[in-house]
């Protein structure tokens, strides 16, 4: 049987895999500070005896993450934060290892924690950052969270804490299945004095919806013409078994 019909049949799925990628993209275009993922496809000449220069094979070349900045909108609500430029904030994964984000949006636990929506506690510089009952908070451009001291004339703040903000290099980074980013070879990225954040924001997704709705019609239409190449190869090879048996 001819190799088209296993050439095509890589790349059919291939064109399934990215869909997926692609599908994922669409369903998180609104989760704050979501990265988009990036795939690729690479043409792998098939090699061995027989074999046609016009025979390859199909990979997913998985190109990595698109770290471009998402669109930071106001939010006025005091446990929003969002970072400026670049860098991640820390937060303690279920695993209990440091991970990274870009999602500021937080809350308070029952016992008085920061943590995140998903209920992940936020790392800070000293430890976990207790938040107490009540306050009104203040977050610097270091990433300090301070709470008024009430009944004080001139007023007066009370530093929290600080969260933790790094900024490692974005090819030492590597996406969990969990959606946060951890160091490739593990370990923990220091602290980066640096870093700004913004209160009362957020940053969205940066997931381009154009881009990846043309990207999801491109891809139906090479899996359909993949399955097409498919079908051809099998009429080929049952024609040719018709004549092979007229001649017998």
């Amino acid at each position: 049987m001819d190799k088209l019909i296993y050439t095509a049949m890589t790349g059919a799925s291939q064109a399934m895999e990215q869909q997926a990628t692609t599908s994922q993209n669409l369903a998180n275009a609104n989760t704050n500070g979501f990265r988009a993922q990036i795939d690729s496809f690479q043409a792998i000449p098939v090699m061995g005896p027989g074999s046609l220069k016009t025979r390859t094979q199909v990979s997913n070349a998985t190109v990595g993450t698109s770290f471009a900045m998402g669109p930071i909108s106001q939010t006025g609500r005091d446990l929003d934060v969002a970072l400026q430029g670049p860098g991640w904030i820390a937060v303690r994964a279920e695993d209990g290892a440091e991970a990274y984000t870009r999602n500021g949006s937080f809350e308070v636990s029952p016992t008085g924690i920061l943590i995140t929506q998903t209920g992940l506690q936020v790392v800070g510089e000293g430890g976990p950052i207790t938040i107490p009952p009540d306050s009104k908070l203040i977050v610097g451009k270091d990433g300090t969270l301070s709470t008024l001291i009430p009944g004080v004339v001139p007023a007066a703040v009370n530093a929290l804490g600080r969260i933790k903000l790094v900024n490692p290099p974005e090819e030492n980074l590597v996406r969990g299945d969990d959606g946060l980013f951890r160091l490739k070879q593990g370990g923990v990225a220091p602290l980066d004095p640096n870093l700004t954040v913004v209160g009362g924001a957020l940053e969205g997704s940066n997931v381009n919806l154009v881009d990846s709705m043309v990207r999801m019609v491109n891809l139906a239409r090479a899996y359909d013409t993949q399955i097409t190449m498919i079908k051809t190869a099998q009429d080929n090879a049952a024609k040719s078994s018709q004549i092979m048996n007229l001649n017998s």
